[in-house]
């Protein structure tokens, strides 16, 4: 078995000093770092980008942070135990996204949020990190639920005359990562901050560049090419099931190699296009998805039955007989003409929404997960499949970043940032 050791936790001793230097909060894999590397103004290479820190709890996520971002030092800690202060003054941009399980919908019986739940107050965490580091512009993820919450009242009321953000001008919003060229439906809220003596305008959201219903170019009167329209939404087909290998998912991630990239060693590092993987299912769960037509889902199973093992068995259950409204996700087929659901880290569960191949009998892999949350083939994942799905899940997608990423970049050239 190949041992990989990698040194990329250091800083790099050479930052550019024209960089636009980055810490990653709550990092994950790196989804929003990915996005901000994969803005590239002039060309491959030229992302005016810089990630010099990143601090990350869950072990293999954070080991995936540091084999892709070479330029970071990664802190696989508590971040409440994360010392900011050797940044401050330094970093241009903050970003992350808290756990929100507390905001998530998925708790039906939550309808406010405990705001003394330890998920919810790690925003707070996130926050003495920003008022440390003091950044030209900070950008909080999370959730579209956190915008209703008692912790976002707090957020806002912080950035009041006399609060520990009243330095910074505060914008919020809800963006679907599918309006930005994203082929899945995926709604975050995006709080983004500016800080006053840059003594600009505060940064907004960007503009979309893309629509559930696009609209053609606008031509100008004198006949010359006018401002572009909104494409058509990304699909999953063309994005990723054209992409695909076109053989029968693998069951296990390759087991010769392990890699310690943050000093432990863990299995990988695994490339995207090695992620080709899936579960081992049932005679019960082959059966299933073999009678869900195209577009269907758990209503497909009804008055349905198979021979499985030589016995006669009833697809459907009782629980979703029951239940004609509600959950109409479940076991459900993706949409090859449409973007996906939101990618959840059970992606691989069919019974936890519609994550089933849009033809083929088996849910969706590691790979095209991957692909429909937009990182590129090249990139590097450490940890066992259930880690490397959680990764995916967890991730800000890459194309969200990405636009993000011009808008900040625009924005902060206007006031010739960094080197101010």
């Amino acid at each position: 078995m190949a041992t990989i050791t990698s040194t990329s936790t250091c800083p790099s001793p050479q930052l550019s000093a024209r960089a636009i230097k980055v810490v990653d909060l709550f990092s994950g894999a790196g989804g929003f770092s990915a996005g901000f590397r994969a803005y590239e103004p002039d060309g491959p290479g030229s992302s005016p980008f810089e990630s010099v820190a990143a601090v990350e709890l869950d072990k293999a996520a954070a080991a995936t942070y540091a084999a892709n971002f070479g330029s970071a030092h990664v802190a696989n800690v508590d971040i409440a135990k994360w010392d900011a202060t050797p940044y401050e003054g330094v970093v241009d941009v903050v970003m992350g996204g808290p756990p929100c399980q507390g905001f998530s919908g998925l708790n039906k019986d939550n309808l406010e949020p405990d705001r003394d739940d330890p998920r919810n107050l790690l925003w707070r965490e996130y926050m003495r990190v920003v008022t440390t580091i003091k950044p030209k512009i900070f950008v909080l993820e999370n959730v579209d639920r956190f915008l209703k919450s008692q912790q976002f009242r707090d957020l806002q009321k912080a950035t009041e005359k006399g609060g520990e953000l009243s330095d910074y001008n505060l914008r919020h919003g809800v963006l679907n990562a599918a309006d930005y060229g994203v082929p899945q439906a995926r709604r975050r809220a995006i709080v983004i901050a500016t800080r006053k003596d840059l003594n600009v305008p505060p940064l907004e959201h960007p503009a979309p560049t893309h629509s559930r219903f696009p609209s053609p170019q606008q031509p100008t009167l004198g006949g010359e090419d006018g401002a572009a329209g909104l494409r058509a939404w990304v699909t999953v087909g063309e994005a990723v099931f054209d992409r695909t290998p076109g053989k029968a998912p693998n069951t296990e991630l390759p087991q010769d190699r392990m890699g310690s990239p943050l000093g432990s060693p863990l299995p990988g590092p695994y490339l995207t296009t090695e992620l080709h993987v899936g579960r081992r299912p049932t005679g019960l769960s082959l059966a299933r998805y073999a009678a869900i037509e195209p577009g269907g889902n758990r209503h497909s199973l009804r008055d349905k039955h198979a021979v499985v093992n030589g016995e006669k068995v009833y697809l459907s259950t009782a629980s979703w007989d029951k239940h004609n409204a509600g959950a109409g996700d479940v076991m459900g087929r993706m949409h090859e003409g449409r973007p996906s659901v939101t990618i959840r880290t059970e992606f691989y569960k069919p019974e936890k929404g519609r994550y089933l191949h849009p033809v083929e009998n088996r849910p969706i892999t590691h790979y095209e997960a991957a692909l429909i949350q937009g990182f590129p083939s090249d990139f590097k994942w450490f940890g066992s499949k259930v880690d490397i799905a959680r990764q995916i899940g967890n991730a800000v997608p890459v194309g969200l970043g990405r636009a993000l990423a011009q808008a900040i970049h625009e924005h902060l050239s206007s006031v010739g940032a960094p080197q101010d």
